[in-house]
């Protein structure tokens, strides 16, 4: 989570700059008693992607899908390190996730010859018999 050199490192190796990277932790609701009115535990993680310092294809493909900033908010815990943790972590993966490149198209396939053949054979046996399993029609 702390940058190296500047530079984050998200799950899937792309490099974030951590100019680009702020923070901001604000008071949390829910339980935690008089902690949780007097400790700002909750934190908001942003990433500004035209400065992220990604490869030209990266940002776009990330502007595409995910927009010029990604942010992630976490308060599931009364500590502000595990919330940063966690933060961090789902805005990573935003991260990774818009930058993926679009899958191959398909291409279209025949089945051989050979594999036609076979499969209308199996189909011609199970129908021979089901044929044998069937009662004698009955003559008036």
């Amino acid at each position: 989570m702390e940058p190296i050199e500047g530079v984050h490192r998200t799950p899937r190796g792309l490099a974030v700059l951590a100019d680009a990277v702020s923070w901001i932790a604000t008071r949390s609701g829910g339980p935690g008693g008089q902690h949780a009115n007097t400790s700002e535990t909750a934190v908001t993680v942003t990433i500004d992607v035209e400065r992220a310092g990604l490869r030209p294809s990266v940002r776009d493909r990330v502007l595409r899908a995910a927009g010029p900033v990604i942010s992630a908010s976490s308060s599931a815990s009364r500590s502000q390190y595990r919330n940063r943790t966690a933060a961090w972590e789902a805005a990573m993966e935003r991260l990774d996730e818009a930058a993926k490149p679009p899958p191959r198209p398909r291409r279209a396939t025949r089945p051989s010859a050979a594999a036609v053949r076979q499969r209308l054979e199996t189909k011609r046996r199970t129908a021979q018999r089901k044929q044998a399993r069937r009662s004698p029609p009955v003559e008036e």
